[in-house]
């Protein structure tokens, strides 16, 4: 048995997926191995467009490792952060310059900057309700360059208790254990897996604790940092699924 594990956005998703792109994960199953998603998405998120899309999995890893379901979308394992540092963290945020910060939990929240922004559901810190945990919180910059300097400053000021991982101009924010590598542990442990069974494939920079530990593909269309770290370049999961077969 081996497992893919892929990054969706600008990986799995890559040029869309199409009916070859189905066919060869169906096929990937059915030589007896899994096929899954780990994701920076929340599982609200990555249901929506996995739903969409329609295609196979065996497992979804959210939240970069915080969230690990199998395909009855039963929970396997779940890291929590106390929910008491979340308006903190995101005041701090809001006055790095992020416009926006997205709690994923069970119910996500968003929080705007600006109350005249926020729409139905929506709420400002000032009228936050109490959280008592998050698995993740998720910003945006609009800029790869401030994005990185707000990822420093929230390493220099929480690092005990948080780890940021930035995506391009995106950044998610979970509990400091947690990342894309461990998830991937998680998993083993819960379907006896061994670490020789995976196969990673990511293309940007909070794929990178996966890339780094397992054997792994990085994208083409990928950042330059994964793909100097990856054992191997492709061109899309499709590629990849019939040369892991050969």
């Amino acid at each position: 048995m081996e497992i893919i594990a892929t990054d969706y956005d600008g990986t799995l998703n890559h040029d869309g997926i199409t009916d070859e792109k189905r066919k060869a994960i169906l096929k990937w199953r059915k030589s007896g191995n899994l096929f899954g998603v780990v994701s920076g998405r929340g599982i609200k998120s990555l249901l929506e467009v996995i739903q969409d899309k329609d295609f196979e999995y065996d497992f979804l890893i959210a939240n970069n490792g915080a969230i690990i379901f199998d395909k009855e979308l039963n929970v396997l394992t779940e890291t929590r952060c106390d929910g008491a540092i979340a308006k903190p963290l995101i005041a701090d945020l809001f006055q790095w310059g992020c416009p926006f910060a997205n709690i994923d939990k069970d119910e996500p929240i968003m929080v705007r900057s600006n109350a005249e922004e926020c729409k139905e559901g929506e709420c400002t810190l000032e009228n936050l309700p109490a959280v008592t945990y998050f698995n993740q919180i998720s910003t945006w910059l609009g800029d790869k360059e401030k994005a990185s300097a707000v990822v420093d400053k929230i390493n220099e000021k929480y690092s005990d208790t948080l780890n940021p991982l930035q995506n391009g101009d995106c950044i998610d924010i979970v509990p400091i254990s947690v990342n894309k590598a461990q998830g991937i542990y998680a998993l083993l442990g819960v379907v006896g897996g061994k670490y020789e069974d995976v196969i990673a494939v990511g293309d940007n920079i909070n794929d990178t604790h996966m890339i780094a530990e397992f054997r792994s593909y990085a994208m083409k269309n990928g950042v330059d940092s994964i793909k100097k770290l990856a054992d191997e370049i492709t061109e899309s999961i499709t590629e990849l699924i019939y040369k892991e077969l050969q």
